[in-house]
């Protein structure tokens, strides 16, 4: 995927749902996969022309798995001109080694998302950007169906009242096949995920469950995507159904 089709699918989802007003201060959350270095590409290459001027924060929550190494992703950043904060915690220590936890991806998701949200507040930041793209609203709805026996994905555009901070997801209308094709573009500097439970998620059996819908039936992965934009779920902005 090209920059310019990544700038243009990006600036389509964040005009179709109001997600960043002038002044913002927004908090990329990045783990250092794929996904939050295409988002942080992303966001600073539209923070250039962007008509409503906002500022930019990278920040990885480090889960404390002595393998990781943040340091291609702080040298991309500095590259970017983007400021970025690493907020060091031990909750791959407390999920594994103390309450050894059989199932750790709800309660990780959890903690990482308290350790980013606060140090948002810290930096003065009033948005987080998740980089959630297509597929992985359609992977949450399936997910939802099989194990909750509910219609569900989440909002393009969510705020918390709690934090004070708004949830942004500018990728959704991006594909996970063109995210790995710009990550080889553009040679993105990966990392590895150390967590010893990646790959063996609900999650991954929906990703695959998925792929082998598509394979069967070319053309679902897009419908289902359209029945999430058009299913009226609630704490969804009204501007999806109304534009479609």
């Amino acid at each position: 995927m090209k920059l310019q089709r990544l700038y243009s699918l990006t600036r389509q989802a964040i005009d179709d749902y109001q997600m960043i007003s002038p002044g913002d201060h927004i908090a990329i959350g990045v783990s250092g996969g794929k996904d939050s270095l295409t988002l942080l590409y992303a966001l600073q290459g539209l923070k250039r022309f962007y008509p409503n001027s906002f500022e930019l924060s990278a920040i990885t929550v480090d889960l404390g798995f002595q393998e990781s190494d943040f340091t291609p992703v702080k040298e991309l950043c500095e590259r970017l001109s983007v400021p970025y904060t690493i907020v060091s915690t031990e909750i791959g220590k407390i999920l594994f080694d103390i309450r050894k936890e059989s199932n750790p991806c709800a309660l990780c998701a959890k903690m990482r998302k308290g350790a980013l949200n606060q140090a948002a507040k810290d930096l003065g930041c009033n948005k987080i950007a998740y980089a959630h793209h297509k597929d992985d609203l359609v992977e949450t709805m399936l997910l939802s169906l099989i194990y909750e026996g509910r219609f569900y994905a989440f909002s393009p555009y969510t705020y918390l009242d709690r934090m004070d901070l708004s949830v942004i997801r500018p990728l959704m209308y991006v594909d996970e096949a063109d995210v790995i094709g710009f990550k080889n573009k553009y040679e993105l500097p990966v990392c590895k995920n150390p967590c010893p439970v990646d790959g063996h998620t609900k999650r991954e059996y929906v990703k695959l469950l998925t792929k082998s819908l598509e394979k069967e039936n070319p053309g679902v992965k897009e419908r289902m995507f359209h029945a999430i934009l058009n299913g009226n779920i609630d704490g969804w902005p009204e501007i999806a159904s109304i534009r479609r």
